[in-house]
This record gives structure tokens, C-alpha cells and sequence, in this order.
């Protein structure tokens, strides 16, 4: 599908962040990355753990959106196992996956790579509200 990977904006929450670049793999499949600045560290001076469940939390919400026809959607569940350290300059990598799909509901998985390494995975269960919204920013 997507070779490149475009930059998608969700404001302000992604927008503050630093951003999100996107690119669609398959119709269940999308990849996303960011690049991990001082900002997203923690006192150990390493990714904070919360920035690695945003970064989960937004790219599994953001495939969701695009299966459900631009709808939005709300987190209903999320999970996050963390794995290993992600530092400062490193690029994180996202791959996420449709694992099943209702009328009313989305089921996702996520697993995050950084210096060819796995750094967390996650899960999400997501409610489709049938409320379309306007686009953000580009198309995942």
C-alpha cells in the first residue's frame, strides 16, 4: 500500500507530543513511527512509560478510525506489557494489526520495535461511536 511513511496530526494531544508518521500496510495492517526526544524521558532518562502507552493508545486509535469509515472512536481497553528501555534519539516503530472487527467494536494489537529490539506490546479494544469527524490530518 503506502511505501512512505506521512505524518498524521491529532491536535493538540499528538501535535504537543511531537507527531506520529504513519503508512498503511494491508487493510488490517498499518505501521507507525516517532522519534524518542528529551521530552519523552523519564527521571531514569529513559521513554516514559506513559509516552510508550500514548504512542500505542494513538496509533491503534488511529487504525481503528480509518476501519470504521473515518468514525470515531473511543478506547475501551488497553493494554501494555513493557519489555525493554527505549533512549533518547531512538526511533520507535509500531505495527499494528485488526485482529477482529464488529459492527460495533474493534480489536487491535501493537507490538513497538526500537534498535531492532521489541520494546513493549499492546492490546486495545476500541467502541466504534458512528460519529463521523473531521479529518486531522493526512490518511493513515
Amino acid at each position: 500500500m503506502s511505501k512512505d511513511f506521512e505524518q498524521i496530526n491529532f491536535e493538540p494531544f499528538m501535535k504537543h507530543n511531537g507527531g506520529l508518521l504513519f503508512r498503511t500496510i494491508s487493510e488490517n495492517e498499518s505501521e507507525f513511527k516517532t522519534t524518542i526526544k528529551e521530552n519523552h524521558l523519564n527521571a531514569a532518562g529513559i521513554t516514559h512509560g506513559g509516552f510508550i502507552s500514548a504512542i500505542v493508545d494513538t496509533g491503534l486509535s488511529a487504525v481503528a478510525y480509518k476501519a470504521s469509515g473515518n468514525s470515531s472512536c473511543a478506547t475501551i481497553s488497553l493494554e501494555i506489557k513493557f519489555i525493554a528501555a527505549v533512549k533518547l534519539g531512538e526511533e520507535l516503530f509500531g505495527k499494528a494489526k485488526i485482529q477482529k472487527r464488529t459492527k460495533s467494536m474493534i480489536f487491535l494489537t501493537c507490538e513497538l520495535t526500537a534498535a531492532n529490539q521489541i520494546v513493549a506490546t499492546g492490546s486495545s479494544l476500541l467502541k466504534i461511536l458512528n460519529k463521523k469527524i473531521a479529518k486531522t490530518g493526512t490518511d493513515v
